[in-house]
């Protein structure tokens, strides 16, 4: 009879577990609140219309569609019953043999409920969506607006200089300089200014010395006003308050600083770190559990190399699953385990068109052979050849024309904008 395997999360490390673990052995059923995969590193671009969302988006049904032991539910996990090996979900209660926690990760906020309430996130295909129609919306505000408000207006602020927050405020730099004009000819757009504000001491601050000036310097030269060693406080939606007392009225607050585990109830306390990550072994192992696995940006692996676990970032999460998949067939027979250890391929961030930054093991670079291969590898990830096909040529439209024609309102007209 085969095993039952429940896998929370359809992301990076979701599909991975789903592709490859041994259908002959195992009944696969894959939970998630969404019905598609989302490829997160390009979400910057839906929210500057440079690409469309279903060409990141990729429904779990169609990828699955020839998996006959894989069963896909649109669900929210509310429990977990250890005991029981049950999972209480709004849909049902499910069954499991081995239970496998991918549920990522969404913005932390570090408590402040006002910048939570008023804030843009950039974590889900939706979120992308919404800073897209906001931002349209504000300019089409702007036409009609007086010289108060027009400024109010015209402030938009992103707290986060990693790599999200340096690829966001590059491109919004961008387009401000290159298409907006093209579209709103009665605005000033000299007086459209972009903050990125960052606490710590440099953007892209756990990239190499290159990386952290390189970036630096590429945003200066695209006009953002760069914020460092300073964090923000409070926002109401109108005001942003910085930790050194000073004030940017803003209709725009987009956050990219720091993360926070998506956490489930029913694993004691002692499973858990300060920031919602589960302690996990070598294994991917949930700590004091022998059939629950966590893997991904959810998982906290403490090794020699990364005492203070690993970095959130997909290439963990893909092989951590891949791993994994190989453990548990190897559990089943009992095959001695193999410990997971990362091998750090390197980190890259675009800051706009031919500026980019690569850092790889052997050797760190900028510029435009830099921004060629961040290309080349966002291509390679994208799932189907088909949405790879689309987003080069939209790429190559937008390099040669210097414009898109996706700059789409898509809200509700029975809804009055507010924000």
């Amino acid at each position: 009879m085969k095993k039952k395997v429940i896998i929370i999360g359809g992301g990076f490390a979701g599909l991975q577990l789903v592709k490859r673990l041994d259908k002959k052995i195992f009944d696969v059923l894959l939970l998630d609140r969404l019905n598609h995969h989302q490829f997160q590193p390009l979400f910057y671009q839906v929210a500057t219309s440079q690409i469309e969302p279903s060409s990141i988006s990729f429904p779990l049904r169609h990828i699955f569609n020839k998996s006959k032991s894989t069963q896909i539910r649109l669900a929210d996990v509310k429990y977990i019953n250890p005991e029981k090996n049950e999972l209480e979900t709004n849909i049902g209660i499910f069954n499991y043999d081995y239970l496998i926690i991918a549920t990522g990760c969404k913005s932390n906020f570090f408590n402040t409920t006002s910048i939570e309430q008023y804030a843009f996130t950039l974590k889900t295909t939706y979120d992308a969506i919404a800073i897209r129609n906001h931002i349209i919306t504000v300019f089409e505000k702007i036409l009609s607006a007086d010289d108060q408000e027009k400024q109010y207006l015209l402030n938009l602020v992103i707290v986060g200089a990693g790599p999200t927050g340096v690829e966001l405020a590059g491109a919004f730099a961008e387009i401000k300089r290159d298409i907006l004009p093209k579209d709103y000819p009665g605005i000033d757009f000299s007086k459209f200014l972009i903050y990125l504000v960052e606490g710590s001491k440099y953007t892209l601050s756990n990239m190499s010395d290159l990386a952290k000036q390189a970036s630096f310097k590429y945003l200066h030269q695209l006009g953002v006003k760069i914020i460092t060693e300073t964090f923000v406080k409070n926002y109401d939606g109108e005001v942003v308050i910085l930790s050194d007392g000073e004030k940017i009225s803003s209709s725009t607050l987009i956050w990219t600083a720091g993360v926070i585990g998506n956490k489930i109830d029913g694993l004691p306390d002692c499973c858990w770190i300060a920031n919602n990550r589960i302690i996990v072994d070598r294994y991917n192992k949930v700590q004091g559990f022998e059939n629950i696995y966590a893997v991904g940006d959810i998982a906290f692996m403490v090794t020699p190399k990364y005492p203070k676990g690993h970095p959130q970032v997909a290439n963990v999460a893909i092989n951590q699953a891949r791993l994994l998949a190989k453990n548990i067939l190897k559990y089943t027979k009992g095959k001695p385990l193999t410990e997971y250890e990362y091998k750090d391929l390197g980190t890259m961030a675009t800051v706009g068109r031919n500026k980019a930054v690569v850092d790889l093991p052997f050797i760190n670079f900028k510029g435009y052979l830099a921004w060629v291969v961040w290309m080349f590898l966002h291509l390679m990830l994208i799932l189907s050849v088909r949405n790879k096909l689309i987003i080069f040529v939209n790429w190559a439209w937008s390099y040669f024309t210097k414009d898109s024609s996706l700059r789409l309102i898509l809200t509700s007209t029975k809804k009055k904008f507010n924000h």
